[in-house]
């Protein structure tokens, strides 16, 4: 699977109030450069966002099923739809398309009773995590948050390392680069940054 994966980097963390999401903009396909300016992190609904690592035209028809099928659900529960309910949809379909799979591996984070966070693979899976990171750089990226994740950390420590994750993964993964996307979720906001990838260590 990882041999047709396109190359990218995409991470998550938990904070006292909050998910923060961020992924790089490049996307590669081995060493053919296609993009440097693609968005991989996706509002869902307004309590809960995805970042991607992988195809993102998949990724972007998911996300807006996703998000038509969760607008349906909030009619019907007459409330916001939990972000486990939104990773299970994300998760069975990716799982109907098995034969023919979405090549994405996604994390979803929301907050909407507290912050939570799943990480889906191409076959479906969903695992909940602190934090987490996906893609070519995922082994970088988790070499910044594997010793530095805390939890509870603020908005802006939360924001600061993932900030760091993905950089450090761009740095050392060819297939990652090119500018930062940042998404802040709180239950009373999602907040989209975005910025240059910071050149130097992490």
């Amino acid at each position: 699977m990882s041999m047709y994966m396109p190359g990218a980097t995409a991470v998550g963390a938990t904070f006292d109030s909050g998910v923060v999401l961020a992924s790089e903009k490049r996307i590669a396909f081995g060493n053919f450069l296609v993009s440097k300016s693609t968005r991989k992190t996706f509002q869902i609904t307004p309590k809960v966002g995805a970042a991607c690592a992988g195809l993102v035209a998949d990724m972007q028809i998911l996300s807006l099923q996703i998000s038509a099928l969760a607008k349906i659900r909030r009619m019907e529960l007459g409330r916001d739809v939990p972000t486990n309910t939104i990773a299970k949809m994300m998760s069975n379909m990716m799982y109907e398309r098995r034969y023919f799979p979405l090549l994405t591996q996604v994390i979803v984070g929301g907050v909407v009773d507290k912050p939570i966070m799943y990480t889906l693979d191409p076959l479906g899976s969903v695992l909940p995590d602190s934090y987490a990171a996906v893609g070519t750089g995922a082994e970088m990226a988790l070499g910044v948050l594997d010793p530095q994740f805390e939890d509870k950390m603020s908005e802006n420590d939360a924001v600061d390392l993932a900030r760091r994750a993905v950089n450090s993964a761009s740095m050392r993964d060819s297939a990652s680069g090119d500018g930062l996307d940042i998404m802040v979720i709180t239950k009373d906001s999602i907040r989209m940054l975005s910025e240059p990838v910071v050149a130097g260590t992490p």
